[in-house]
């Protein structure tokens, strides 16, 4: 019995662990945080579809925290709200599914100065000597709403 409950706390810490760093990726985007997500979130290289029109593939981690602070560069906050995370654990791998609206806000756009999204990402993980990171990144855009084009 007592091998079976340190299982289950296993288990129960790597889940999580994994939503931890699921949440961090949220977080760091909204704090832009940019060098903390590349050394504590993402992999050295992530399988990653951005869901809005870019050719999904391979990228470095630098590469996706560098496009996203310059796509966010000229906004005036950004927020995202993340939940429905359902993790699915293979040993040192896992997948994840998350739910999330971001709010992106520009003070001085005139049609109006939110534009929000509604999403579902696939989130793949690893296990690694230094915490789960993320190495499969899939977002599927569902909902725009409000200015957004923030013009």
């Amino acid at each position: 019995m007592l091998e079976a409950m340190g299982k289950q706390t296993d288990e129960l810490a790597d889940r999580l662990a994994i939503v931890d760093t699921i949440t961090r990726l949220f977080v760091y985007t909204d704090q832009a945080r940019w060098d903390d997500m590349v050394d504590t979130v993402f992999a050295a290289t992530v399988d990653f579809d951005g869901g809005l029109g870019e050719p999904a593939g391979p990228r470095s981690s630098r590469e996706i925290a560098d496009g996203w602070k310059t796509g966010l560069a000229g906004l005036d906050a950004v927020h995202h709200q993340a939940g429905n995370h359902l993790v699915d654990l293979d040993g040192d791998r896992a997948i994840a599914h998350s739910d999330a609206i971001a709010v992106h806000a520009k003070n001085d756009a005139s049609n109006g100065k939110t534009r929000t999204f509604v999403g579902s990402y696939v989130i793949g993980l690893h296990r690694t000597g230094a915490g789960w990171r993320i190495d499969r990144f899939i977002y599927q855009l569902k909902i725009i709403d409000g200015n957004a084009d923030l013009t």
